[in-house]
């Protein structure tokens, strides 16, 4: 028995320590994931790291391709878009409940998550004011008291995690982040539901809106640059056909 919760704590850690790589950019998406070399990198067996990605996988970070290879997930404009709605349904609930029902310490401990962001993006620092952006929408969520609501948002929490540093990074400055939850934090500790349900579900679906155009136009581009010949396809091509001319030609 204390074998098996050992081996379940290292598969724990090893989950994120892959999770933590994923969402810093470091393994981008279509990434493979090799377990040898996984295993290596982390010095844990290739069990343990299997036991990790199984996990990651459950949380909807990466893929399995054919039961034996692990890559990261990509994020196409319909997973952004699905995943977003989702998103705003569940944490518009979530900040009108919390609005309705937040107590005397929860408003301490979001206006001090609130301050925690506010502080990352005062150093300029991307993956903090990232960091603080998630807790701090995770502690809304919490704050709600639904019981059941939390538990559905955890299903898809860490896929939120990663869509929330991938629209961050198309912000111009940090400080836009801080900008779009000042009035939804005001409006939780105003006690005002609709306001608060209104406004988080106005800044959800446009940072999916805007990130969806953007994973859209990426995937535009690449297929036009697949389709088009390469430079020495273009200096091939009309040497064979001279050629065949010349044959033809002579015979």
């Amino acid at each position: 028995m204390a074998f098996a919760i050992k081996k379940q704590s290292l598969d724990k850690q090893a989950a994120e320590a892959i999770r933590q790589e994923i969402l810093s950019g470091a393994f981008p998406p279509g990434f493979r994931l090799v377990e040898a070399w996984l295993a290596g990198q982390f010095g844990l067996s290739r069990g343990t790291i299997r036991g990790g990605l199984s996990m990651l996988l459950h949380e909807g970070l990466v893929t399995q391709i054919a039961y034996t290879k692990w890559i990261v997930a990509e994020i196409s404009d319909t997973t952004a878009w699905e995943l977003f709605t989702l998103r705003s349904a569940l944490e518009g609930l979530g900040a009108g409940l919390a609005a309705r029902n937040i107590s005397l310490e929860d408003g301490r401990r979001l206006s001090a998550a609130y301050k925690e962001l506010v502080a990352a993006a005062s150093r300029n620092d991307r993956a903090a004011a990232t960091e603080a952006d998630f807790s701090l929408h995770k502690l809304i969520i919490e704050i709600s008291g639904h019981q059941r609501l939390a538990a559905h948002y955890r299903l898809i929490e860490q896929q939120v995690r990663l869509l929330i540093a991938s629209s961050n990074a198309l912000l111009a400055t940090i400080d836009e982040i801080v900008g779009q939850h000042r009035p939804i934090v005001k409006a939780i500790l105003a006690k005002q539901p609709a306001s608060a349900e209104r406004l988080i579900r106005h800044h959800n679906l446009s940072e999916g809106d805007r990130l969806t155009e953007h994973i859209r136009a990426a995937a535009e581009k690449n297929a036009k640059a697949a389709r088009r010949p390469t430079g020495a396809a273009r200096r091939t091509a009309p040497k064979r056909a001279n050629g065949a001319r010349k044959t033809r030609k002579q015979a």
